[in-house]
């Protein structure tokens, strides 16, 4: 979480130099260079026809439309409120499972999402101008488009870690994620000024697409296989305050009481919806 939260303010940082659709397509060239290898014919002709679909549409939300805007909403809004947005994204996949999946939530889910969306309205009728200023409500907005698109990611991995291994899931949604990007990032590519860039962005994007891609895939997953779901769950509240520090300390931005009160409200959703007592027996395999 606390590379999740660090990636709010880096990407903001280096979309200052680097075009959005540019980065986002760098961004996969970076990830496949890493997961290449998981890439084996033999192992894809294993997945079903409807995997295949599946994988497709976690690709569209969850890589290509999370990372469009992501990074066009951090470059509009600050990025201590772009991690306050997007620290909601545990209420809202539990409104889009109760939504899509009738999958209905109990008292603290319903606490947790009604927190949540209080959070971002603080937010956005606190900065309620719409002309381009560092806390504008279109890149609120649009952040909280990448929070929508990650939560149906989310809905829609449950089926698939069923039968497909998470790593491999990750390895196909961003090989889908580079072909979507391809004709988006393509012309900014072959007209951009590489030389103009500060040698520091590049290690930036690098490490950006290192962290967003594999390391901190991995480290959740390796995580959450020696804690409980509701321990897990309390560190995302980690993730605003990575942001905020960043935005703060390397940004030179400064939050605001709106700030503050959004964002008791998203942690005080998480902790809420966290702190369960009632034990969930594991799915036979």
């Amino acid at each position: 979480m606390l590379l999740v939260g660090s990636n709010v303010g880096i990407g903001k940082s280096i979309v200052a130099f680097i075009p959005v659709p540019l980065f986002a397509l760098l961004r996969f060239v970076i990830a496949l260079a890493v997961l290449g290898p998981l890439l084996r014919v033999a192992k894809m002709r294993l997945v079903t026809r409807g995997e295949w679909i599946n994988l497709f549409l976690q690709a569209l939300f969850g890589t290509f439309g999370f990372t469009l805007l992501m990074l066009d909403g951090v470059h509009r809004t600050s990025a201590v409120a772009a991690g306050v947005i997007t620290s909601t994204i545990p209420a809202v996949v539990a409104l889009f499972s109760w939504i899509f999946l009738r999958e209905r939530p109990d008292t603290r889910a319903l606490a947790s999402i009604a927190l949540a969306i209080a959070g971002i309205a603080v937010i956005n009728l606190a900065h309620a101008d719409d002309s381009g200023s560092p806390q504008s409500l279109t890149g609120n907005l649009m952040v909280l488009g990448a929070v929508c698109c990650e939560s149906l990611y989310v809905i829609l991995s449950r089926r698939l870690t069923q039968t497909l291994a998470p790593i491999d899931i990750c390895a196909y949604t961003h090989l889908f994620g580079f072909l979507l990007m391809l004709p988006v990032g393509l012309p900014f590519a072959l007209s951009f000024d590489y030389a103009a860039v500060p040698a520091g962005i590049w290690g930036l994007s690098l490490w950006y697409g290192l962290a967003a891609s594999v390391f901190s895939f991995w480290l959740w997953m390796k995580g959450i296989r020696h804690v409980p779901g509701s321990v897990a769950g309390v560190f995302t509240a980690v993730l605003p305050v990575a942001a905020a520090v960043y935005g703060i300390v390397l940004l030179g931005e400064r939050p605001t009481p709106a700030h503050g009160i959004a964002l008791a409200c998203v942690i005080t959703g998480i902790a809420l919806a966290s702190l369960k007592t009632k034990q969930v027996p594991p799915v036979a395999s």
